[in-house]
């Protein structure tokens, strides 16, 4: 921030009201001081055998009063608990001998040895939790232990086990085999309106179809850049998953692709990975709009999958990564330019769970590249001039109040605006990652 932000109180401009819409991964990592306290607790209560204290306490550890998703009640000696994930509810109880957690994925309408197969082969690669037939001929994926067993450590692992693959197979496995199977314990899903999934589908084909039409343009050839179609693909898959927040088979194809191009034991091209990774996005695009529509929810979460780093693991993608940008713009590919800021941003939202300013900093990258698909989802503050050039007074305002909204967790946070070229989006990208590299 300058002095003269400073002096004429410019962090002080008040951000307008905004649409309610969930972006990117929901994330555990981010606990505050009392919920850190209430594991400690709990840890201190199984240490001292009170076994049902400390299955409350650790209940209110993962509790997000912003999600409503942990609930609890105790009755004499016994605790009753729900907790949800995604799509998924899962309920238990702990009582002075034994703790039981079940999820309801799906309800069996048609006998499938396949199905069951598939079932059967997945308890082995469970370590907490595994897959049954309840009496309502319901699958179910089911933890139990002894209480004495509990410990909120092993508590964690096997809730998120257990939580996590629910919420996963339940859409997977409906969209593989409808025939046998039908949804179960959806009704605490909030529906998205048709407006804005109309919007979320065209955004997927635009992007879609923008990339397949440029690659077949000649402008560039696959066969002799390969990092560069890497990068153009790369960029579209994390921003698709960060921007639409899908579930089910599209947000598996998505995971699928960032697995497929990074799997350390394929010793394949990068062309042949590129070619994959077409495929899946073609396949994407050929799908019927009712089922990408179904995808499209708004449920709670308790569990994250990315992984909690400093800010200094963000800084080094970005110093790894951000000078290949030069070549691409010297040499008359300002596309695959673009892609790589787009990437970096994208890699780390999609892998980390990075200190909260700098996912704030993120989120306003892709709010100033695509603000047209945020005004379609009633956003109101713009970022990008008449001419469609970043906006440096709104910008910097953005900036400096995720600066004071940030300022007492975070001190050290300080990005700096003056060195940011507004000219066009790709001088714009550039210098806004190298203030967010310097930012810590």
């Amino acid at each position: 921030m300058s002095i003269w932000d400073s002096l004429f109180n410019r962090s002080r401009t008040p951000a307008p009201p905004e649409p309610q819409h969930r972006f990117g991964r929901y994330t555990d990592a981010y606990k505050s001081k009392a919920k850190h306290a209430a594991y400690t607790r709990a840890a201190d209560a199984f240490e001292e055998h009170d076994f049902l204290d400390s299955v409350e306490a650790f209940l209110e550890y993962l509790s997000d009063e912003a999600e409503e998703n942990v609930k609890w009640q105790r009755r004499g000696e016994t605790v009753y608990f729900e907790l949800y994930q995604g799509s998924k509810r899962v309920t238990g109880l702990a009582d002075t001998a034994h703790l039981r957690a079940s999820a309801r994925i799906a309800r069996l309408t048609t006998l499938n040895g396949e199905l069951l197969q598939r079932l059967t082969a997945m308890n082995y690669a469970l370590k907490y939790s595994r897959f049954a037939l309840d009496d309502d001929d319901c699958l179910t994926i089911i933890f139990d232990t002894p209480v004495h067993d509990a410990s909120p450590y092993k508590l964690y692992y096997a809730l998120k086990e257990m939580a996590l693959r629910a919420d996963k197979q339940d859409d997977l496995l409906l969209h593989e085999f409808e025939h046998a199977l039908s949804p179960v314990e959806v009704t605490h899903l909030a529906p998205i309106p048709a407006p804005e999934k109309a919007v979320k589908l065209d955004f997927l084909r635009q992007h879609i179809q923008s990339l397949l039409d440029y690659l077949d343009s000649g402008q560039l050839d696959p066969q002799e850049h390969p990092g560069a179609v890497a990068y153009l693909l790369l960029d579209l898959v994390y921003r698709l998953d960060y921007l639409l927040t899908p579930e089910g088979y599209t947000m598996e194809a998505l995971e699928r692709m960032h697995r497929m191009y990074f799997a350390r034991e394929d010793a394949q091209s990068v062309n042949h990975k590129n070619e994959r990774l077409l495929d899946e996005l073609q396949q994407l695009l050929e799908r019927a709009p009712e089922d990408f529509g179904e995808e499209l929810y708004a449920g709670k979460s308790t569990f994250g999958i990315t992984l909690p780093v400093s800010h200094d693991r963000l800084a080094t993608l970005i110093n790894n990564e951000l000078p290949n940008l030069d070549w691409y713009q010297d040499n008359g590919y300002p596309e695959v330019a673009c892609a790589i800021p787009g990437y970096i941003v994208g890699y780390a939202l999609f892998n980390y769970a990075i200190p909260l300013p700098d996912r704030a900093l993120l989120h306003l990258y892709y709010r100033v590249t695509e603000e047209a698909y945020f005004l379609q989802l009633g956003f109101t503050e713009r970022y990008l001039d008449k001419a469609g050039r970043p906006n440096k007074r709104s910008i910097r305002s953005a900036v400096n109040r995720i600066v004071k909204q940030h300022e007492e967790a975070f001190p050290w946070f300080s990005p700096d605006t003056s060195e940011l070229s507004y000219a066009n989006l790709l001088e714009f990208s550039q210098t806004y990652l190298e203030m967010v590299k310097t930012s810590g």
